[in-house]
């Protein structure tokens, strides 16, 4: 079995950067993923505008044009696509990592399919792929989705949404503006500080005309087939439900992490050990790579912040 300089764990747009720049250091390299090329952006929703301009988003210096400024979920899906296919990337499309074992100075990989043996490891899975859950009685229910995809579903329905970030938001006004009934129910005081800010003002003007009910100070604390339970400052409300979104948030796959052996923080944090020069982990030979270098700061890391990861990574094995 041929032993890979580089097996790269997750096909993002950072797992894609870190393949072109291993295929132009003439290092032997193959990309994990475990979805469709850029699966957390498929799965992102359907009308998502990232908060980003296009400059920001582009991997190797390899232009991104879009229509708008800041471009959206299809016009990154084609360029990202595009991208690994013209570069004629070594990926291979729905394959699940399940274990990465260290013997000696190799890394053996088994995944649903095959194995590989590897000098080195970068992870670069991303955080999309497990929600935060209110752990509440009623999660469990059909009606219940911690994502959200097309708003033409939820026409004429009574949906809560849980949550002040742009995911909540967005899905808050494009059900709004589709004729479904929207109650927003936020943890905090007010909409996210983060929130789009051509988007935020929109939101809290929507709220103060009456046109999309919010509860502050609030959370769920019961979801039942026809209605849920929410605890406001002034008590517990019952109101008449059809779809609860609870779109509060993802975290990296930590328990993988740790099945390498990456320790992390011993705090809520929860944050990856590695080295910031060159994001080589505890376990030499595994680096991290993108959004998961942050633990549950999913805030901090971002592809217009990470792309520099892939050649920091690549100098350091060639340093070696």
């Amino acid at each position: 079995m041929e032993e890979l300089d580089i097996l790269i764990v997750g096909g993002g747009p950072i797992g894609i950067a870190c393949g072109l720049e291993a295929k132009k250091k003439g290092l032997s390299y193959l990309i994990l993923e475990k979805g469709p090329i850029v699966n957390s952006l498929y799965n992102y929703p359907t009308n998502m505008q990232f908060f980003s301009s296009s400059e920001k988003l582009e991997i190797d210096e390899i232009p991104f044009i879009s229509k708008e400024a800041k471009p959206n979920r299809s016009e990154a899906l084609e360029y990202y696509r595009r991208i690994t296919t013209s570069n004629k990337l070594n990926i291979n499309l729905f394959e699940k990592v399940n274990s990465v074992i260290k013997n000696e100075n190799i890394f053996d990989i088994k995944t649903n399919k095959n194995t590989y043996k590897a000098k080195n490891v970068v992870v670069a899975t991303g955080f999309y792929d497990i929600p935060k859950t209110l752990n509440i009685k009623g999660e469990d229910l059909e009606k219940v989705s911690h994502y959200y995809n097309d708003p033409h579903f939820y026409a004429g329905q009574k949906v809560a949404i849980i949550g002040a970030s742009n995911s909540a938001i967005d899905a808050a006004l494009e059900c709004y503006r589709k004729g479904a009934e929207v109650t927003l129910i936020i943890r905090g005081e007010e909409v996210g500080q983060r929130v789009k800010y051509w988007v935020r003002p929109d939101i809290i003007n929507r709220i103060e005309e009456g046109s999309i009910n919010a509860f502050y100070n609030s959370e769920v604390i019961e979801i039942k087939d026809t209605e849920i339970k929410i605890k406001t400052p002034k008590g517990i409300e019952t109101l008449q439900n059809d779809f609860v979104l609870a779109l509060t948030g993802y975290k990296p796959n930590f328990s993988f992490l740790q099945s390498m052996g990456i320790e992390l923080s011993q705090d809520e944090q929860k944050i990856p050990v590695y080295n910031d020069e060159t994001m080589q982990t505890n376990v030499e030979g595994i680096y991290l790579a993108g959004v998961i270098c942050g633990g549950m700061e999913t805030h901090k890391w971002f592809i217009e912040n990470s792309r520099i990861h892939a050649k920091m990574i690549v100098k350091n094995i060639l340093e070696k």
